[in-house]
């Protein structure tokens, strides 16, 4: 038998096995680990080749949706349509010239099935970041403009995974 253990280990590795039960039990999973209640997906928006929604297809497929190319074989369809990077100036400086800007990203989106229920009613998903400039640094704000663009895409892709593992179909009103 090993010395450690028979030197006190034991309640170490019976708390360590009680965190893992307690951890599982909650629910918890890996970022990213979404069930989906679907498992076909039609992706309708204007720009297909967008990086929002190309990240979003392969984010998706990671999820075991497999995405179909017309809306008829799907048993979801998710419309996309707008995806709007936007900029805005926050605050000027003495000299009248700008110093910080605020960078948005604005998504709407919906969901609905072959029936015309509604998965998720339309929405529009916005995300917004300050970053402060300088003329003198112009490459390196530039870059940061772009990193921050990027990883406001990724926020905005694991919104809508987020969104779409919770979706259920909501029922016809009543005529």
């Amino acid at each position: 038998m090993n010395v450690s253990v028979m030197q006190g280990g034991w309640p170490k590795m019976l708390l360590m096995l009680v965190l893992a039960m307690l951890l599982a039990a909650c629910g918890f999973h890996l970022r990213g680990d979404a069930k989906m209640p679907f498992k076909t997906l039609f992706i309708e928006a204007d720009n297909l080749a967008s990086p929002l929604i190309s990240e979003l297809r392969r984010n998706l497929a990671a999820n075991h949706v497999q995405l179909v190319q017309k809306a008829e074989q799907a048993e979801v369809v998710l419309n996309i349509s707008s995806d709007l990077p936007e900029k805005q100036i926050l605050t000027l400086g003495g000299s009248g010239r700008v110093s910080e800007f605020q960078l948005r990203y604005r998504v709407s989106m919906r969901a609905y099935d072959q029936e015309q229920r509604v998965w998720l009613p339309a929405d529009e998903l916005l995300l917004s970041r300050d970053f402060t400039y300088d003329d003198a640094q112009i490459l390196a704000k530039e870059s940061e403009e772009a990193q921050l663009y990027q990883s406001m895409r990724s926020d905005m892709v694991q919104q809508i995974v987020r969104r779409l593992s919770h979706a259920k179909p909501q029922d016809l009103p009543k005529q």
